[in-house]
């Protein structure tokens, strides 16, 4: 059964199709717009009870059968073809680019082929001079990492990763069965059930550092379940602590790096954001490499142990011997 969204436009665009070319075999009809001969005739039968209000003789769009053909005798109004406008085409286009990028999506070459023919209906409607972003720029080991893991995802193989976690500052390896790919807030995440963790989770593509396509078929349990992502990518663990930091410029990318909640922008490029963090002496580290680009609001007992280790290096280096 075809569904209502993919009708409705279909039911639009058939009169004005049909009043161009009167007499068009319906097996015709069904090939250019990609449905079955079935379903045209189902089609032609609504539009039958379809026209301008009173819906009396007169009023509806009246059809005319000669063997397997059809003809428009009345079109009830409906005698343009449906046009895009700029804007439409523009936002239709912009989505479809995007959606060819996104991770883990199969039929990219359908994608593309919708938006050829958009480019290709909306004419003169289509806006010129304007230059649109569409896509994350990935570096080129991403890249590979994407292609190898949307592979595994697509032939539904188990993965070995090389994967790095930023709050634990260590590198690991481990076997994973892929579940999805995900886009989200521009950036590309695996979903997969981890068997070391006994558990879902998710893997940032840009943080697997190498990834090999196994040839064993990918066997997520059964009670394996797909994050909830409607009220965000990661939500809050009552284990974790949170640290309110400014961010100098030039830090800017914590925010984009590490998960950050509350941005407010402070002016000159300066802003304050909320950190998680599960391990104190991690985070100490992660600020001292950060120097003066950072600055630490809360919590107090996270302030003292940065000033702590802080003034210790200074001295440390303060009575280092001089070459």
């Amino acid at each position: 059964m075809t569904a209502s969204t993919d009708r409705l436009p279909r039911l639009l665009a058939l009169v004005p199709y049909l009043l161009a070319r009167p007499g068009v075999p319906i097996d015709e009809v069904a090939q250019d717009f990609e449905v079955t001969p079935k379903q045209v005739r189902k089609d032609l039968e609504l539009l039958w009870m379809c026209g301008l209000p009173g819906y009396g003789p007169g009023d509806l769009i009246d059809l005319s059968f000669e063997g397997d053909t059809v003809t428009v005798t009345f079109d009830a109004g409906m005698s343009r073809p449906l046009r895009l406008t700029a804007a439409e085409a523009t936002s239709l286009l912009v989505a479809l680019r995007a959606l060819a990028d996104t991770p883990g999506v199969a039929d990219r070459d359908a994608v593309q082929r919708a938006a050829a023919k958009i480019e290709a209906a909306v004419g003169q409607a289509q806006p010129a001079g304007v230059a649109v972003g569409l896509g994350v720029r990935e570096a080129p080991e991403t890249s590979r990492v994407r292609d190898t893991v949307s592979d595994g995802v697509v032939r539904k193989r188990a993965l070995h990763l090389r994967y790095y976690t930023p709050s634990r500052d260590e590198v690991t390896e481990r076997v994973v069965d892929p579940m999805r790919m995900l886009l989200v807030e521009g950036r590309g995440y695996l979903e997969a059930w981890c068997r070391a963790a006994d558990g879902v989770r998710l893997f940032r593509l840009d943080r697997i550092d190498a990834v090999e396509v196994l040839d064993e078929p990918a066997a997520p349990p059964p009670h394996a379940t797909p994050t909830d992502t409607s009220e965000g990518l990661f939500q809050p663990d009552p284990s974790q602590r949170t640290a309110t930091l400014v961010l100098e410029p030039d830090a800017r990318w914590v925010a984009e790096y590490y998960p950050t909640d509350g941005l407010v922008e402070l002016g000159d490029g300066r802003a304050r954001v909320l950190m998680r963090y599960a391990d104190t002496a991690w985070m100490v580290r992660l600020l001292l490499g950060l120097g003066g680009e950072v600055h630490v609001e809360e919590p107090a007992d996270l302030v003292a142990e940065v000033a702590r280790q802080a003034g210790a290096a200074l001295r440390r280096a303060d009575h280092a011997p001089t070459t």
